[in-house]
């Protein structure tokens, strides 16, 4: 396929995930609430035997062992959030790549394309009913976009050093 296909597509691809992220993030919390499935998929018990014993505070809420749907949904929610971001991360990021080669411009750019829209969905969320938006909820968003960006860098960088080894050996030889 041409560049310019890829482009297209890779443009596309984040165009709908960012979509998809507004209307989950639309969404009441009654409409996403997850204990009931797992109430009816893991009894209380062994689920407590399964989580660790901890507690702490989270933006301003008790997050504990001793409520343990409550706690798992929390992690599974964070979670979710980590990838989702991360998946956008990986769409916007090959979009501006397939435009355009300056890797670490775009990495960049990338980068904040997708903290920047992290942080308009939280304040989406503030809009509606049951949701909340929070700066810490950015913090984990970004997560999941730095841990791409980390992970893109360490490809680059093992790749750029393969490619250039060769031409190097070439050189001496001439």
């Amino acid at each position: 396929m041409k560049r310019k296909t890829w482009a297209y597509i890779w443009t596309a691809a984040a165009l709908i995930w960012m979509v998809v992220i507004f209307m989950k993030s639309a969404e009441p919390y009654q409409e996403q609430d997850m204990r009931p499935f797992l109430k009816n998929w893991i009894s209380e018990e062994r689920l407590t035997s399964w989580l660790p014993h901890i507690s702490f505070t989270y933006d301003g809420h008790p997050v504990t062992w001793q409520k343990p749907y409550d706690m798992l949904e929390f992690f599974i929610r964070k979670a979710g959030h980590v990838a989702e971001f991360a998946l956008l991360m990986l769409f916007v990021t090959l979009a501006l790549l397939s435009w355009r080669k300056a890797f670490y411009p775009m990495l960049g750019l990338g980068t904040l394309i997708s903290v920047g829209y992290a942080a308009t969905d939280e304040w989406h969320q503030t809009f509606v009913p049951g949701r909340t938006g929070h700066v810490v909820d950015v913090l984990v968003d970004s997560i999941g976009i730095v841990l791409v960006a980390l992970i893109w860098l360490l490809v680059h960088v093992c790749m750029t050093k393969a490619n250039l080894k060769p031409a190097a050996k070439e050189k001496e030889e001439l």
